[in-house]
């Protein structure tokens, strides 16, 4: 085992340094979960915003079910997603199970709720805002929802980085698909626990200083693009 000292102060060569290894297991958890917010966000932005508007039978229990969606247990969604792409699964043909393309499969179920849900709440609270002045203009509903994203896109960016943030973050569902395989599936977070493990702290703790950043940068940049939209709203 390190001592902390040691530990910190070789952290910090690694970073200053780019080594290899962690500039690998940043760029690869960096393209999970972009590819992953991608794909939630193609799914995530429509359905909430259709639910905010639109109504159709169940959209209750669809508006209900995507808030109960966002406190999936990672490591439930993992445990499913196995399930389906191993061998013995419907798509074990596909040979998805340990590699980059199940993390990101795992990554957008788990945050595909938590987009879909915010946006909603957001779409909703703007829709009844200018309920009537839309329906004056006797638009369909599918322009309507089209205007309401493209006038909350500050809002929605938070949303976005904020989907972004569970992704960077997630550890339990991309180890139960991925493996944590060195050089192929290992990724920020599942390098941190088993670094942590084996008592070598010191590519932990560069790899813990970059994801903190991460975090700082995504809660920053939130608050930004927050108070830009307030802003825009009031002038």
């Amino acid at each position: 085992m390190q001592d902390f000292s040691t530990a910190f102060s070789l952290a910090f060569s690694l970073i200053f340094n780019a080594d290899a290894d962690l500039i690998e297991i940043i760029g690869l958890s960096l393209s999970v979960s972009f590819s992953a917010v991608f794909f939630s966000v193609a799914v995530g932005f429509p359905l909430g915003a259709v639910t905010a508007v639109v109504r159709f039978p169940g959209r209750q229990v669809l508006a209900v079910t995507l808030n109960a969606l966002m406190g999936l247990p990672p490591v439930v969604v993992g445990l499913l997603v196995y399930l389906v792409i191993s061998r013995a699964g419907p798509l074990g043909w596909m040979n998805l199970l340990y590699s980059p393309t199940a993390m990101i499969i795992a990554q957008s179920i788990l945050i595909t709720p938590i987009i879909a849900a915010l946006t909603r709440q957001i779409i909703e609270d703007l829709h009844k805002e200018y309920d009537e002045q839309l329906r004056s203009f006797c638009l369909p509903e599918s322009r309507i929802v089209m205007t309401l994203i493209w006038d909350a896109r500050y809002s929605l960016i938070t949303v976005v980085l904020a989907g972004f943030g569970r992704a960077i973050a997630e550890v339990g569902a991309v180890i139960v698909v991925g493996g944590n395989i060195d050089h192929l599936t290992r990724v920020m977070t599942t390098a941190i626990a088993l670094e942590t493990s084996k008592g070598d702290l010191s590519l932990a703790l560069a790899l813990g200083i970059i994801l903190l950043i991460l975090a700082l940068s995504i809660n920053a940049a939130a608050y930004i693009l927050r108070n830009s939209a307030h802003r825009s709203a009031h002038t």
